[in-house]
């Protein structure tokens, strides 16, 4: 199923429950623990460069939390298969 149709399943109620799961188990942001920094996450991203596509990464994982700003900077960046650099609170990459 190519990756654009996928975008009606973020509205399903099966979707909802599953951010909401996620949200739940990890309700911090992923990335900005890393570098010690405490922020609510309020996005589920689907890790390991998205699912392109594929309906079953999709409603399966693996997932992260992230905050907004976190998703927008390095979510993105992952999916488009490039690596996002993360620094630690002593300016070193992580």
């Amino acid at each position: 199923m190519p990756s654009a149709t996928l975008g009606r399943l973020y509205k399903t109620a099966r979707w909802k429950r599953i951010r909401e799961q996620q949200l739940a188990l990890q309700p911090l942001c992923e990335i900005c623990l890393e570098a010690e920094t405490i922020t609510e996450a309020n996005t589920v991203h689907h890790k390991e460069g998205g699912h392109k596509g594929d309906e079953a990464k999709f409603w399966f994982g693996p997932f992260q939390s992230l905050c907004a700003s976190c998703h927008s900077r390095h979510g993105k960046l992952e999916d488009h298969g490039k690596t996002a650099i993360r620094f630690g609170v002593d300016g070193y990459p992580i």
